[in-house]
């Protein structure tokens, strides 16, 4: 009898593992499909570009920036834009003084004063700018003083986009 029940149980058993064996076939190919998708998704997909924009002290670093300074000291500091939008990028550079009044936005500054502002630089893709050493001083004593370095986009029509901001703040004594 028990030969019996074991032969009857073989062909089940066989019918499970066919039905188990084309379900995994096509849960592989439907795997292969998808993943297959995304690389291709991935590899025809550009990555976004991206701008590097910042302030370096006078020795060219992005580190140890002067906190204070005295009436009519320069501050010197360098700016540096980095392209990697995988086309050109045109940008012009504006440099202002402000204090606690000053309000700092993603539009750009208000109640600024100008100090500098490049003419049109053209970045080629993948290229890195540094300016030259830049000098700001301070008239009047006062905390909380500060220098602004605002980066505007020109666009093909020639109009002026901002694009990103940075600032230091300095007492002044």
């Amino acid at each position: 009898m028990s030969e019996k029940v074991k032969n009857k149980a073989k062909p089940n058993d066989r019918n499970d593992n066919k039905h188990f064996e084309k379900l995994l076939k096509a849960s592989l190919i439907i795997g292969i499909i998808i993943v297959s998708g995304l690389i291709i998704y991935y590899i025809l997909t550009p990555e976004p570009g991206y701008v590097n924009f910042g302030v370096l002290n006078s020795d060219k670093e992005a580190e140890d920036f002067p906190t204070t300074a005295h009436v009519m000291e320069d501050i010197e500091f360098f700016i540096t834009v980095e392209n990697y939008l995988y086309q050109d990028f045109i940008f012009r550079i504006k440099i202002l003084k402000g204090d606690d009044n000053t309000k700092l936005g993603s539009t750009g500054s208000q109640g600024a004063t100008s100090v500098f502002i490049t003419s049109q630089i053209t970045l080629n893709s993948n290229t890195k700018w540094i300016s030259p050493k830049l000098h700001v001083s301070f008239s009047q004593v006062g905390s909380n003083q500060i220098i602004i370095v605002e980066l505007w986009q020109i666009t093909e029509n020639g109009n002026e986009e901002f694009f990103d901001i940075l600032w230091m703040r300095i007492n002044i004594n």
